[in-house]
Order: C-alpha cells, then structure tokens, then sequence
C-alpha cells in the first residue's frame, strides 16, 4: 500500500502540468496589461531582477545546493533563451500590435520545432501515437485562431510576427539546452541565474532602444506583482521541474492548451469573442496532448551515450 506522502507526491505530480498550463496562459493578459503604461523589456527586466531577488533570498533560507561555474554557465544560457529572448519577443509582438490569436499560432509552433530538435540533439523518439498527438495539437491551435484570422480587417504588423517567431524559437532552444545541460542543476539557484542574465540582457536593449522606462499605475503594479510571483516562480518552477521528470516534446506540448485558455481569459476580462471553432479546438489541443504525455518515456540517450533520467545527480557534484 503507497503511503500517504507518496500518494500526496503522485498526486502532484500528476497535477503539475495542468497547474503550469493554466498560470502560463494568464502571461498573455500580463503582457496586455503590462504594455499599457511601460516599455515591454523594461517591464520584464524589472519583473526579472525582483524574480531573482526572490529566489535567491528562498534559496538562502533553505540552504538550497549551490552551483559551480559550469552550471551557472548554462543555466545563463538558458535563460537568455526562456525568459530574455520568448518573453521579450512576446511581449514586443504584443506591444506592437500584434493580435492574440495570430501570435497564438506562432507560438503553437513551438512544441513541433522542440519536438523535432529533440529527437536530433537529444536522441528522444517520439512514439507514432506522441506525433499524432503533436499534429492534433497544432491542429488545436489553428483553430483556435481561424475566427481571428479570417477577420478581412485584421493588420498584421511585421515586425510584430518576426519578435513573435524569435521568441518561438528562443523557447525551443532554451527548452533543449535545458533539458540535456541542465537536468541535475539545482533548481532555485540555477534559476536565480537565469533570471540574473536575462535580466541584463532585457535592461541593455531596453537601454539601447532609449525607451526603458516604467510607469508605475495601478495596471503596471498589478501585472508586476502577478508576473513576479506567480509567473517567474510558481509557473517557471513547475516548468523547470517538468523539464526534469519528462522529455523536453513532452513539456512543450502542453503549450499547444494555452492560446485556449488565453482566449477563453480574454473573453471574460476583455470581452473578446470566444466562438465555437476555440472551443473545439481547445478540445482537439486537448486529446493531442494527453496522446503526447500519456505515452511512457524512453530514457533520452546523449552525450555519447550516458544516459539523463530523471533524478540524476547535480552537475556541480
């Protein structure tokens, strides 16, 4: 008979990626508000530092393991590709324009592209049934966005959809070096590194653009409190962990859920539309990633054979 701490684990343990889907989804509504009064990197590069400041200070009190140079070295790079590269092209599409369901459909791009990088560079296969879930996904998300799409007088700003597609790819490939550099680094103080050189690298081009500046209204702080707390901790914690336990398409696929959630968060807060075609998408996104993490996972093979499962041993030990 499991315990009743094991059953309290296996519990949350399955309860994880619905948790991270939906504090995920709400980062579109932040990102609507935080534009409102502030520069976009600005914002986040404030949001970033106090993330940091945070962790650290968690980290600190708990005695959480340390890192060496070689896991503060990645755990960097990382978070130059998650957090300073995904959330500043997101957050500079939305402030320049770009419509939520347009770049709901860039960024469902992201689990196919993360899909197939992992098997090149991390050798994990996905079964039959995980790429038909990974189709029924994207099929998810496209309709989703179809009623957005077919509006004649929708203006799509360029550059808007080339910030979208770099944060797309930004979060596919911190979500691969991740998953096969960093999968024993200490969580908190790895991501206290990554939050710090994100955070460097949103103030200096939001520096180099002459626009770092905040507004601090009611909107501003609101979004700032939310994005800080549960955004930077709950959600990237509970990703990171995921990136952990499970393959990297694994993680990625639940993102095919959150253009759904958005729109349906979006209707409530902001009264937009929310027509039958998200609903059944919403639905179809749904199956497909319960068929992508449902599948018992192979334990990748890299780095010329050693094996990365979950569990394994911190770099810097």
């Amino acid at each position: 008979m499991r315990a009743p701490n094991s059953e309290f684990q296996a519990r949350l343990a399955a309860g994880a990626p619905w948790i991270f889907v939906f504090l995920w989804s709400t980062g579109f509504v932040v990102a609507r508000y935080a534009t409102t009064d502030s520069d976009p990197l600005a914002f986040l590069g404030a949001r970033l530092v106090l993330a940091a400041l945070l962790l650290a200070g968690i980290a600190v009190v708990t005695r959480a393991p340390k890192l060496n140079l070689q896991a503060v070295r990645w755990s960097a790079i990382v978070g130059l590709g998650i957090h300073a590269v995904y959330l500043g092209g997101v957050f500079i599409a939305i402030d320049r324009g770009l419509p939520s369901g347009v770049g709901a459909l860039i960024g469902g791009l992201h689990p196919v592209v993360t899909a197939v990088a992992g098997g090149i560079f991390l050798h994990e296969r996905l079964a039959r049934q995980q790429w038909f879930g990974v189709v029924l996904g994207l099929l998810g998300v496209t309709l989703v966005v179809a009623e957005r799409l077919r509006d004649a007088s929708l203006v799509i700003p360029t550059s808007a959809v080339v910030s979208a597609s770099v944060a797309m790819v930004g979060m596919s490939a911190g979500t691969i070096i991740q998953r096969k550099f960093c999968a024993g680094v200490p969580l908190l103080w790895g991501t206290v590194a990554q939050y710090a050189s994100a955070s460097g690298a949103l103030w200096i081009a939001a520096t180099s653009t002459r626009r770092a500046s905040i507004t601090f209204s009611a909107t501003t702080l609101w979004a700032l409190v939310w994005a800080t707390l549960v955004l930077s901790l709950v959600a990237v914690l509970t990703m990171l962990w995921l990136l952990r336990h499970r393959a990297a398409a694994s993680v990625s696929s639940l993102f095919f859920l959150v253009p759904a959630l958005s729109a349906i968060e979006a209707a409530i807060l902001f009264g937009e539309a929310l027509g039958g075609a998200a609903i059944a998408g919403f639905a179809v996104a749904l199956i497909g990633v319960a068929m992508v993490t449902r599948v018992r996972e192979a334990p990748a093979t890299v780095d010329g054979g050693a094996q990365h499962q979950s569990g394994s041993a911190p770099i810097n030990e």
